[in-house]
């Protein structure tokens, strides 16, 4: 008979391709997973995975058996959400993904309220500028910037117009002076943004129908957007940011926006979700809570 944890187990370890990862995970000893595995696939009478010393990967067996293992522990999440009394719906774990930079400045504090006004929900957030597989990490929400493109799960819109502005820290421009024009932001110093190896050092910012490409200089380079957002905070540099990054730094005078003539790409805010199915109360009150934080700062963002 199939146990329900050694059923869980198996498909966390197909989406970690680790025994060690999946036990840290769910706070077990590897050895404890491994015998999971062992005892489902005796259950099952095929070999799941193929193993050495320094990899796991599904077999052809393991590979078809995966979508049948992770639609049915969906199945009996929703059938366990059906059965809780409607006047107690908000309860259980939500697990969340969010951008670094967006999640610590902006929707931390909405998380917090929200966690308070209902008690019986646990969050647990995880926080990565990497792009968040939703289908196999083990979120149930990710936040999530750029164009919907991909219409294998849903995308649930939160901040449609927003886009990136260009911002320094008062003291920096007094120390350097302030850009006029975008042919002087080459003289500046760049704060810039990296990922997957890629850095982000060519700005796109746009003035009545007109698209200029700018190759900044950049001082400093971070794959971690909120450490673009601290230093230029403290001075270092002049930075490219999403609107919803830096609207509260700028409403307070720690950053001021440069060259607002000019609109920056725009990166509207998702909030991305594997299936409809999965769209519980706890996700469109979430989603309902972070959407009137986003009007909010929408209204104040520069035309």
């Amino acid at each position: 008979m199939l146990r329900l944890e050694d059923l869980t187990l198996f498909v966390r370890a197909a989406a970690l391709n680790s025994f060690s990862d999946t036990a840290r995970e769910a706070g077990l000893q590897p050895a404890q997973v491994s015998t999971a595995i062992k005892r489902l696939e005796q259950t099952l009478n095929i070999r799941l995975f193929a193993r050495s010393t320094r990899s796991l990967r599904l077999t052809p067996e393991g590979e078809t058996w995966l979508p049948y293992a992770i639609s049915a522990l969906q199945s009996l999440q929703t059938g366990f959400e059906q059965i809780q009394p409607a006047t107690d719906e908000v309860r259980g774990v939500l697990q969340i993904a969010v951008p670094s930079d967006l999640g610590r400045n902006m929707l931390l504090g909405v998380f917090q309220a929200f966690r308070r006004e209902h008690p019986a929900l646990h969050l647990k957030i995880l926080f990565s500028d990497q792009v968040t597989d939703v289908f196999k990490d083990p979120v149930d929400v990710a936040f999530r910037y750029g164009n919907n493109d991909d219409a294998s799960y849903v995308a649930l819109p939160l901040a449609p117009h927003n886009h990136r502005v260009i911002v320094a820290a008062p003291s920096y421009l007094e120390r350097c002076g302030e850009p006029k024009n975008i042919s002087e932001l080459v003289q500046h110093d760049a704060l810039t943004y990296a990922i997957r190896g890629r850095v982000y050092d060519k700005w796109t910012l746009n003035l009545e129908g007109d698209t200029h490409h700018v190759a900044v200089k950049s001082a400093m380079m971070s794959d971690d957007a909120e450490v673009i957002r601290r230093l230029a905070v403290a001075g270092e540099g002049i930075a490219y940011k999403s609107w919803l990054d830096v609207s509260e730094d700028v409403s307070e005078g720690r950053l001021k926006i440069l060259l607002p003539q000019y609109q920056g790409d725009s990166v509207p805010l998702n909030m991305i979700c594997p299936h409809r199915k999965q769209l519980s109360a706890r996700v469109r009150l979430l989603h309902q809570a972070v959407k009137q934080r986003c009007d909010a700062l929408q209204r104040l963002m520069p035309e």
